[in-house]
């Protein structure tokens, strides 16, 4: 190790970038330039301590802690001998205890032998960017705030974790008469801005357009033909689940537009998923849609997720799909017990070989009382 870092030093330190080297223990043996720079921590302060004590003390933006074992991503990549890189800002901890955004990339460190004896980790101060992001979450937060229906009738309950600080799903509920209530959720292909973007257009076609949801195959056309102008000649798409729910009544009506079939759930706890088939959004113009009937009886609830709360893989690579998740909420006693969106969204980390979920989640769960 020393005499890797005696050779490497001079380079590691012309870098704009903050680069640090640890053992296998996460001993930081080398601490560059442009860390002390970015960070405020000298030299002298790091060498010979352990990364995780009190140091840079690495978050993800929705706060969960990355220094422990699982969500470490030089941990991660010592333990497993991979390069993991973090995409999104994750924040470290400043000298002073002020959070720096930095972008993140972590590796392995081998020996001549192939065996692996530290892990080296890059990182970059994205404060600026992360300026006009916080200002694009402002204008997204806005346009997914719902006033939920004060029914006693039905019980809606919405959660929403996007992947990035700005996220790619969108996701409405309105009222449309003294019973009747609307809803939509929709997954822009992608993440990211340019993915959040396009949920700020979504917003606008709904806002304009819900009023045509008491008959959802008609609005889901209509929105499909406008989506179709906006994304005219680039590879991008939005998968969808809309429909209406008569809160005196119980009766569903569904469109799919290659969105997630939704679950129905009974008292019992019973899954049925409902099918319902159609084109993506955005793809061709006047797609012809098809509404599927279905009935919740008193206690039943209606499950719209994203896909991003199944399309994730474990270790092995075996797919969580629609029965794992079936499974992790029936481990939270669901629906005998309320349904604790933190809780899942543990178990679906649990589940995850990755150090956060790799996509956007939307979940709205809709309780027919009666």
């Amino acid at each position: 190790m020393d005499d890797l870092l005696s050779s490497s030093a001079l380079i590691l330190n012309s870098l704009s970038d903050g680069v640090y080297v640890c053992d296998c223990e996460r001993v930081i043996v080398f601490w560059s330039k442009s860390a002390e720079q970015i960070t405020g921590w000298k030299v002298d302060d790091v060498i010979g301590r352990r990364c995780l004590e009190d140091i840079l003390c690495h978050e993800d933006k929705d706060g969960h802690k990355l220094c422990g074992e699982e969500h470490c991503p030089l941990h991660r990549s010592i333990i497993t001998g991979e390069k993991t890189e973090v995409p999104l800002i994750i924040f470290g901890q400043g000298k002073d205890g002020h959070r720096i955004p930095m972008q993140v990339t972590a590796a392995p460190i081998r020996n001549s032998e192939g065996e692996i004896i530290g892990g080296v980790e890059t990182f970059r101060d994205m404060s600026l960017i992360l300026l006009d992001l916080e200002k694009a979450k402002r204008i997204q937060e806005w346009s997914l705030k719902n006033k939920l229906p004060d029914d006693p009738r039905i019980k809606i309950s919405t959660f929403y974790m996007p992947y990035d600080i700005v996220g790619g799903d969108y996701y409405a509920i309105n009222s449309l008469d003294e019973d009747r209530y609307g809803f939509f959720l929709a997954d822009m292909e992608g993440h990211g801005v340019a993915a959040g973007l396009y949920t700020i257009h979504l917003s606008n076609l709904w806002n304009k357009h819900h009023e045509l949801m008491k008959n959802p195959a008609d609005f889901t056309t209509v929105v499909n033909n406008e989506l179709v102008q906006v994304v005219e000649n680039e590879d991008s798409f939005a998968t969808a689940i809309c429909g209406l729910i008569d809160a005196k009544t119980g009766m569903l009506r569904l469109v799919g537009s290659g969105g997630p079939p939704p679950f129905k759930i009974n008292a019992k706890g019973d899954f049925e998923q409902l099918y319902v088939s159609g084109l993506v959004l955005g793809i061709m113009q006047d797609v012809q849609y098809e509404e599927r009937i279905a009935q919740l009886d008193p206690g039943d609830s209606l499950l719209l997720v994203s896909d991003g709360a199944f399309e994730i893989h474990n270790s092995e690579n075996e797919l969580l799909d629609t029965d794992g998740l079936n499974n992790l909420l029936k481990k939270l006693n669901y629906p005998q017990t309320p349904l604790n969106m933190e809780a899942l969204e543990q178990e679906l980390l649990k589940f995850s070989n990755e150090i956060r979920l790799q996509d956007d989640v939307t979940i709205i769960e809709i309780k027919f009382l009666g």
